[in-house]
């Protein structure tokens, strides 16, 4: 057992992680440990039984908590990663971050290139472990290294190269949490940089369901490669994939797809974890059976169904 008053972050037994995520339904953890900073939580690292199951979260914007909960403990990074700091044309942000906020900062600095992660939901970590992108640019075309700490609780830093970074895709090995990294862009003239901020809210807004119960993107955009072994046209997006089966339509319990993006999962109010999770199944069994493509989920299920 974790002796909990060694440490000076905050321990929640059966925190309801569900209720606090973008979806606003699933269940609880065991425990939930919110280290202090970095060093709480190498410490938090080092003692962890290795034999006991461990999650680490961030803002939870692309991911369902199922209903069953999530076994072990958890690890979520809040105030003591959030820290974004400038310089010259590098922005040292924390894993805790908000990318929006990091997107304000750069913007504020008068430094472009960072635009598009003020349209991707959730935190800096979460972006760096799966390569997050919107609007044409990915983390890894703006990153210059990343720090982390591996299971053992040991700071490990990473180039890009040592990232293996594709889309929707980062190779470092499992266990591996992100405490924070460096972003480089270009200086610009600050109202030049601001204009294309404003102009990425403002199609968000007009095309995503932001105001909904929602997550990031339900599936992964298909590649080039799958869409031509399909013999589907070039260029096809998993909206209009999800269209073409008949998923406009389509409900599930509480869940379905929004009509203003059709990759975008929405909770209409009673839906439960199982009913996005089931929505999500069934338009991947559809794509495969009507059209010969396999659609790969990019929201994250976590815990038990």
């Amino acid at each position: 057992m974790i002796d909990q008053s060694s440490y000076k972050g905050k321990f929640t037994s059966d925190a309801p992680l569900g209720e606090q995520s973008w979806f606003r339904c699933g269940g609880a953890a065991d425990l939930l440990f919110e280290p202090k900073d970095v060093d709480d939580l190498a410490i938090f690292l080092k003692e962890y039984p290795k034999n006991e199951p461990l999650v680490t979260l961030g803002g939870m914007a692309n991911c369902i908590i199922r209903d069953g909960g999530i076994r072990g403990c958890v690890i979520s990074l809040g105030k003591g990663f959030a820290e974004i700091e400038v310089q010259g044309t590098k922005i040292m942000a924390g894993a805790g971050a908000l990318n929006g906020s990091v997107a304000s900062a750069a913007a504020k600095a008068g430094i472009g290139g960072l635009e598009f992660l003020s349209g991707i939901p959730g935190t800096i970590g979460g972006a760096l472990s799966m390569n997050a992108g919107a609007y044409g640019t990915e983390v890894k075309d703006v990153l210059i290294s990343a720090m982390a700490l591996d299971g053992g609780g040991y700071f490990t830093p990473f180039s890009v190269s040592e990232m293996d970074m594709r889309y929707r895709y980062c190779g470092v090995p499992t266990g591996t949490i992100f405490v924070g990294a460096i972003f480089e862009g270009v200086q610009e003239d600050k109202d030049t940089v601001r204009a294309r901020l404003k102009e990425i809210k403002s199609k968000r807004q007009t095309t995503q369901p932001i105001s909904e119960q929602t997550g990031g993107s339900t599936f992964a955009n298909p590649s080039a490669t799958e869409l031509k072994q399909a013999g589907l046209p070039e260029g096809m997006r998993a909206w209009q994939l999800v269209e073409k089966v008949g998923g406009r339509d389509l409900q599930i319990g509480g869940a379905r797809m929004s009509d203003k993006h059709l990759n975008f999962m929405i909770n209409t109010g009673d839906a439960t974890a199982a009913d996005l999770e089931n929505l999500g199944d069934d338009l991947i069994k559809r794509v495969k059976s009507d059209l010969g493509l396999t659609l790969h989920w990019e929201i994250k299920r976590l815990g038990d169904r």
